[in-house]
């Protein structure tokens, strides 16, 4: 069985990629941790989600929509976020399809290293921007 590639846009397999963070390897950086957190949306892993969020932040519960379909992250930017630091910024814009059409969700995205893992703290999006295509 062949490799499917990976959602979050790397160019290499799920397998390869996000797929054992997934399944509970640690990100060994921000930027891997923002790119896994992508890829559990596009697969509807709402555990996962929960699971890489810092709990003075996270919310009890997560529903993703399912008329929602991730289609592609574009990384814009990274402060900080390697193996040395406690905390990073990823700058990202994610593209979808709903039901209303083309959604283009820009973040700016703030983690920590948490007991030596990364977790997703909180991100700053301006309005949300949505396109009929």
């Amino acid at each position: 069985m062949t490799d499917r590639p990976c959602p979050c846009g790397r160019g290499i397999g799920y397998a390869s990629c996000c797929g054992p963070l997934h399944a509970g390897a640690a990100a060994p950086s921000a930027e891997r941790l923002m790119r896994s957190r992508y890829s559990a949306f596009a697969l509807g892993d709402a555990p996962y989600l929960l699971g890489t969020w810092d709990p003075a932040t996270r919310p009890r519960t997560l529903e993703l929509d399912a008329d929602v379909e991730w289609k592609r992250l574009f990384i814009e930017g990274t402060e900080a976020g390697g193996p040395f630091d406690t905390v990073g910024v990823v700058t990202f814009t994610a593209i979808a399809r709903g039901p209303e059409g083309r959604i283009e969700l820009r973040e700016r995205s703030r983690f920590r290293r948490s007991g030596g893992s990364w977790v997703y703290v909180d991100g700053e999006t301006p309005p949300e921007r949505r396109h009929s295509m």
